[in-house]
Order: C-alpha cells, then sequence, then structure tokens
C-alpha cells in the first residue's frame, strides 16, 4: 500500500510542474519553456503508468511504432475480415516550405500522390474505427493512465481483451495460451480513434492515392 500511496505523491507532484509548465507557455517565451513543459509531460504520463501497473489497472504505453500521421487530417480508412485488419492513413509529410500560415485540403477520393502509411493487423479478433475524437480526449477510461493523443500505443491489462476472452472461454477447443499472445492496440487520430485486438502488426509506407491503396487492401484481403 505504501507504493502506491508514494506513487500517487509523486504524481501529485508531477502534474503541478505540468501545470506550471502550461501555464509558462502563455506568457511571452524566455527561452527552454517548451522543453520544459514536454519533460513534465513525459514524467507525468510514466507515474501514471506505473501507478496503474501497481494497481493491476489498465493503462497504455507506446508502441515501437516506426511511421508518424497527420495531425490535423490522417484520413484513416478501415478494412477488416475474419482474421485480420488492415488500417490505411495519410503520413505527416508538411512541405518542405510550409510555414503553418495556410491549410491544406485533403480529399481521400482523388487520385493526387500521398505518403500513407498502412498497418496490417495480423491474427485479428476485433478492430474498430469512430468515436471518440480529440475534442473529448478528456473522457476516455484511458485518461489518467498513460494514454497519448495522436500516438499509436498498447494497452496492458486491458478490460476490453478480458471481456472477449472470457466470451470465448466458453468454446470447446478454448486454449488460454493463444489469448497470451493478443494485444490491444488503440491510435488516436484527430476526427476518431482506432483500436483492434490483434497478435502484432507490419507497417507499410506508400507513395500512391488513398484511392489506390484501398484497392490494395481490397485485393489483400481478399486474397488471403
Amino acid at each position: 500500500m505504501s507504493g502506491i500511496l508514494d506513487l500517487e505523491y509523486s504524481l501529485k507532484v508531477a502534474n503541478e510542474r505540468l501545470q506550471r509548465a502550461l501555464a509558462a507557455l502563455a506568457p511571452k517565451h524566455k527561452g527552454g519553456e517548451w522543453e520544459e513543459f514536454r519533460a513534465a509531460h513525459k514524467d507525468v504520463l510514466s507515474l501514471e503508468r506505473k501507478l496503474a501497473a501497481k494497481k493491476g489497472e489498465e493503462y497504455a504505453e507506446p508502441c515501437d511504432f516506426p511511421v508518424k500521421w497527420d495531425g490535423g487530417a490522417p484520413m484513416p480508412h478501415l478494412m477488416v475480415n475474419d482474421n485480420r485488419a488492415l488500417l490505411a492513413f495519410l503520413l505527416r509529410d508538411p512541405a518542405p516550405a510550409w510555414d503553418g500560415s495556410y491549410v491544406t485540403i485533403k480529399d481521400p477520393s482523388n487520385d493526387q500522390p500521398e505518403s500513407l502509411g498502412l498497418v496490417e493487423f495480423e491474427h485479428c479478433t476485433s478492430a474498430k474505427l469512430g468515436a471518440p475524437n480529440d475534442e473529448v480526449f478528456a473522457g476516455h477510461p484511458l485518461k489518467g493512465k498513460g494514454i497519448e493523443a495522436y500516438g499509436a500505443q498498447r494497452v496492458v491489462n486491458s478490460r476490453w481483451l478480458k471481456e472477449i476472452e472470457k466470451i470465448n472461454s466458453v468454446h470447446p477447443m478454448y486454449q488460454p495460451d493463444v489469448w497470451r499472445d493478443q494485444n490491444h492496440f488503440i491510435f488516436w487520430f484527430h476526427d476518431s480513434t482506432f483500436e483492434c485486438i490483434a497478435k502484432s502488426y507490419k507497417v507499410e509506407t506508400y507513395r500512391t492515392s488513398m484511392r489506390a491503396l484501398l484497392g490494395v487492401m481490397m485485393e489483400r484481403l481478399i486474397s488471403c
């Protein structure tokens, strides 16, 4: 119990530091404000995960994910069959001369080549893409438990994974060891959240149109 109390106190102190760092971003900067904010935020997330782990609760931790999606308009598209999920999205690829003063409208229906990512989730048990969006990030059950916006993460001690395993446990061929290899992945986009239960994933990058990539995804699903 003392370990939990110590972590709760450390997290309280870390959150106070984060609030001070956030407030320091408002006035005219003197230098180092963003560095302090990022360090304070990282410390809070680390303590949130340690505390949740100590309590045996679910929490989110970063995946070793090789790419980053566009923060403003990632345009995620999901295709799923009985054991595989394919997720496509626009990669973060700002124009070299972009100064942040204008916005480029993206349209997935046109044939303009874009930098795109494709993630294939293998041995996928369930997948979903939709609400919540980033405007209600604070209401997510994993908020305060290590969840980060606009990143790829794995949920440890996942309630969803346990629920699906419990349902499948009535099957006469149920094997508990098979479920030890399953993972709950969560990807937070701008307007939606992707979550799935799968064994693993692999990432590919393309320079093509979203329309063309969707064709690749469909061919891959029907050929497996």
